[in-house]
């Protein structure tokens, strides 16, 4: 298993498949993008697999999270999701993805195995769409989430970052959207990621602004701990429920004592925490001919080095040196 000296126990993988996007979004990197990994640099898709398959059947590891930058820009994804799918045990796997190109690929990847897909959606008004993403491709996300949901890649979840001046006032409208069509709506606080190091923390919409707003429209009853489990969202019922909405308040209400996570990024180096400013390597190991017992003893290494929280409620806190398309959402 992968245990850190505060006896957390790592079970969801979260493996980032490419740092490249097709959006532009203002809390994640300029205008004009970034300079993105080199192809020789990113591991292929053998080696996706290999590590994937060390962490299930060696480490303990259930869940597998796809991520990218955009995941769906991989070529090899649906093979990469087939077989791992052939995995014993099998791990449950899902695919956070901006929505773009899963309208053509949503029942692929089901049939492929994959379960479940997040899919970032933060505002319901396409001129905001733009502003936010620098790109007009609203309908496409909307598209990608249907097919989605028509796939039974369910439950479908929507991630939401509300920004000051931008989409602040839509945390209502969206959850009566996400609940008439059925996704399960999660919004998300705005973390110190972006390529520009921009963030603010006075700046930021927190999870009281976005429960207060809910709270305008909506009735909201806490689900409580025990459900929650290591869960990143605390969620609540929605109007006495079964619907639920959930909020990831990573920079207010952190919850790393019960994180369950581990990571790899596109260039194949394990991330203990997704505000880490150290990694380490499994790429060199893998290409330098490493067996597996050894790349499994570097992973544990690895983790035994977790910190115990990301410093996020530090006033020294600095953010990652790599923003957060290149190391995984």
């Amino acid at each position: 298993m992968l245990i850190d000296t505060y006896g957390r126990v790592a079970t969801d993988l979260r493996v980032s498949l490419t740092d490249r996007c097709n959006l532009r979004c203002t809390y994640c990197m300029p205008e004009e993008g970034l300079q993105w990994l080199a192809k020789p640099d990113l591991l292929t898709d053998d080696e996706i697999v290999r590590l994937i398959r060390i962490a299930v059947t060696e480490l303990g590891v259930t869940e597998v999270r796809f991520t990218g930058g955009e995941p769906l820009l991989r070529p090899g994804l649906v093979g990469i999701v087939e077989r791992c799918a052939e995995l014993e045990p099998r791990p449950r796997m899902s695919l956070t993805t901006n929505g773009i190109g899963l309208e053509r690929t949503a029942q692929a990847l089901r049939d492929a195995g994959l379960d479940r897909v997040n899919v970032s959606l933060d505002t319901l008004r396409p001129e905001v769409f733009q502003a936010i993403t620098r790109r007009k491709r609203h309908g496409d996300v909307l598209r990608g989430l249907d097919a989605a949901h028509t796939a039974g890649l369910t439950p479908v979840k929507v991630n939401a970052v509300l920004m000051p001046g931008l989409n602040d006032d839509e945390a209502p409208e969206l959850l009566a959207w996400a609940l008439e069509n059925g996704y399960e709506l999660r919004f998300i606080e705005q973390m110190p990621l972006d390529a520009q190091h921009g963030w603010k923390r006075d700046g930021m919409i927190t999870a009281g602004d976005i429960l207060a707003s809910l709270r305008t429209r909506f009735t909201l009853t806490p689900e409580g701990e025990d459900e929650r489990g290591s869960a990143p969202a605390e969620r609540w019922l929605v109007d006495g429920g079964p619907a639920r909405v959930g909020v990831i308040a990573s920079v207010t209400r952190p919850f790393c004592r019960a994180c369950d996570r581990t990571r790899l990024t596109a260039d194949g180096q394990v991330r203990t925490c997704l505000f880490a400013r150290e990694e380490s390597d499994l790429r060199g190991a893998l290409r330098s001919g490493a067996a597996d017992e050894e790349i499994t003893r570097l992973w544990r290494l690895a983790m035994w080095g977790k910190k115990a929280g990301s410093g996020l409620d530090d006033p020294s806190f600095l953010q990652p040196d790599r923003p957060m398309s290149a190391i995984g959402g």
